[in-house]
């Protein structure tokens, strides 16, 4: 038998690939399916199901991409209605995969069609445990995210239907199993997930605060539902397209790899009000950008952000990327839905620059030089778009904290007439946020280079007691 897990961090999503004697099953793969074909292709095997633990929220799966091109036959637990032919199991099932087995576990909670798979190894052990978003490490799912589907399943149904589910599936098995979950740390499935992405069910007995033999069910009801945020925007649309099906990656990444020159480029957002989207990295595109592009950097949590800050999935995008990350970019927001990417532009940002068109940059300064514009103009004010929670947790005294993910909320309260220090923890976020107020006429914002990290480490601007003049009555 072999086992691998295929973690993807901007994700924070773990797919898996198990082969025996020649078959394989995939569970819960990502958009782009080649890869899963090819690992098969290079074992021999055929992939004979893709198991799915529940509609994912936070991603499309590859699913029917995945049984179209291999023939494989998609898994789904009991009470789940694909809009597309599928097994549905029932709780106890037992499916076979070469010389080693899984049992269906209906786990309903997160979800209610949520289901984990019992692997026995080639000797009828029972080794892994595949939990989907029902069991993270450290963590349980959410409880709030099917209510967006079903106005009847409200979280405290779905918290009670996820303790019995943990108590009456999960927590009678060996200890030596070993827990194999759908994310880890940075998804926004759970709350406190841990960076670790397996461990022995033992341990989570021991140390998972949902897990504790004494909790009564209202206890868990009252911790696994304390402290929930929103859940992105996206999340529901993911679901019903994970529901319904989608179309193919294949014709998704044809549209999208469109080369468009600057002419072409220009023309085609002036006639879709196409999104431009310049995914280069921030201290790049602050020095020089197409006028009114958004940056969401493609090395930082991408696609989550993509999610958060795109409202309409069906909005069509233009992209400015590193030249040769053009596919990469499109494939990595069709995993979020984003699946009407219309072109990119050819030769990137240098091209724009070096056919005469108008470009824009933002003002971008070091903390040092942070501290030094403060000592000549104290009327200079600090927004910090961490999230509330960062922000309380350390922060510069009278910061005005604006979170990226509520940015549209909080559009009222920033003074177009004022000139504003912003910063994140590290520099990605606020280019991100100083980038989607630059395309809406906010001319008088500074990006702070390395964020909160960067002003602690210059020692000029006391994170512990500097108060932002402007606040001050």
């Amino acid at each position: 038998m072999k086992l691998e897990q295929i973690y993807t961090g901007c994700l924070a999503q773990g797919a898996y690939y198990i082969e025996s004697n020649g078959e394989a099953v995939i569970i819960d793969p990502l958009r782009e399916v080649e890869p899963y074909i090819n690992r098969a292709e290079k074992d021999g095997a055929k992939i004979k199901y893709v198991f799915e633990t529940h509609f994912h929220a936070d991603f499309v799966s590859g699913h029917v991409d995945l049984a179209a091109k291999t023939g494989a036959k998609i898994v789904y637990g009991p009470t789940a209605k694909p809009g597309f032919d599928a097994l549905i199991a029932t709780d106890g099932q037992v499916l076979k995969v070469g010389n080693i087995s899984f049992t269906v576990l209906h786990t309903p909670g997160h979800t209610m069609e949520s289901t984990c798979y019992l692997l026995s190894d080639e000797d009828g052990k029972q080794v892994g445990l595949f939990t989907g978003d029902t069991l993270f490490i450290g963590d349980v799912g959410r409880p709030d995210l099917a209510q967006k589907v079903s106005s009847e399943l409200t979280e405290e149904k779905l918290a009670k239907h996820l303790f019995d589910s943990l108590r009456d599936k999960i927590m009678p098995l060996s200890d030596d199993i070993i827990v194999y979950p759908a994310h880890g740390a940075g998804s926004a499935c759970g709350k406190n997930m841990s960076k670790e992405t397996t461990d022995t069910l033992g341990n989570q007995k021991a140390t998972n605060y949902a897990l504790r033999a004494d909790m009564t069910r209202a206890e868990f009801v009252k911790e696994v539902t304390d402290g929930l945020t929103p859940p992105p925007a996206y999340f529901p649309e993911n679901v019903m397209m994970n529901i319904k099906g989608y179309e193919s990656i294949d014709a998704v990444l044809e549209r999208g790899a469109r080369a468009l020159d600057p002419e072409a480029f220009e023309a085609a957002a002036n006639e879709t009000g196409a999104l431009m989207l310049d995914t280069r990295d921030a201290e790049v595109f602050a020095k020089g950008f197409v006028p009114n592009s958004i940056n969401i950097g493609i090395n930082g949590g991408f696609a989550p952000w993509v999610g958060t800050l795109i409202p309409d999935i069906k909005q069509q995008i233009l992209l400015i990327t590193e030249e040769g990350r053009e596919e990469e970019v499109v494939t990595r927001l069709a995993r979020v839905g984003y699946d009407h990417t219309i072109g990119y532009l050819k030769g990137g940002f240098d091209a724009w620059a070096g056919a005469g068109k108008a470009t824009d940059q933002i003002q971008s300064v070091t903390a040092d030089q942070m501290s030094e514009q403060l000592e000549k103009d104290p009327s200079i004010c600090v927004l910090d778009v961490r999230k509330n929670g960062e922000f309380l947790s350390e922060h510069i005294i009278g910061a005005e904290n604006i979170p990226l993910d509520y940015i549209n909320d909080h559009l009222a309260t920033i003074d177009k007439s004022k000139t504003y220090f912003v910063h994140c923890a590290g520099g990605y976020r606020s280019m991100i946020f100083n980038s989607i107020l630059k395309a809406r006429g906010f001319d008088n914002l500074i990006d702070v280079q390395g964020g909160v990290k960067a002003i602690k480490e210059s020692g000029k601007i006391q994170v512990s007691n500097y108060v932002c003049p402007s606040t001050l009555s």
